[in-house]
């Protein structure tokens, strides 16, 4: 599969996660009380599961095979934690210039987009290389 389609995969995964973590976000923060930058950290960790699926069996099908266990201990290692810990970091910086927390969040989401696809492209989702 070309970069570029793989690409426009993970970028179509993205979006419904996005659509998973700020509402998450928002029912954490709206409904439930939960301080922005933990509920924050758990929106996060949903989206990064939601995400793990689809890429799993959408972006990159056909790298797939063998246990689910291992990628998604490397995708949550690698993506998973860039992810928490950018997200956070950028929300902060956006809520401190004055953005609300779901438009801050959306910012932290588009900041982490390549980093992240970069790190499952050449480190979770490996493609298998015959000897």
């Amino acid at each position: 599969m070309s970069g570029w389609m793989r690409w426009l995969k993970f970028n179509a995964v993205g979006a419904l996660g996005i659509l998973v973590q700020l509402g998450a976000l928002a029912l954490l923060t709206g409904m439930f009380h939960v301080q922005y930058l933990i509920a924050t950290a758990l929106a996060v960790e949903s989206a990064v599961l939601h995400n793990f699926l689809w890429h799993e069996r959408f972006t990159w099908a056909d790298r797939s095979g063998g246990s689910r266990l291992r990628p998604l201990i490397k995708f949550n290692a690698t993506t998973g934690f860039f992810s928490i810990i950018g997200n956070m970091v950028f929300t902060k910086l956006l809520v401190d210039v004055g953005l609300g927390d779901v438009a801050a969040n959306a910012g932290a989401i588009a900041l982490c987009s390549i980093v992240n696809f970069l790190l499952n492209d050449r480190l979770v989702f490996v493609a298998n290389v015959e000897t």
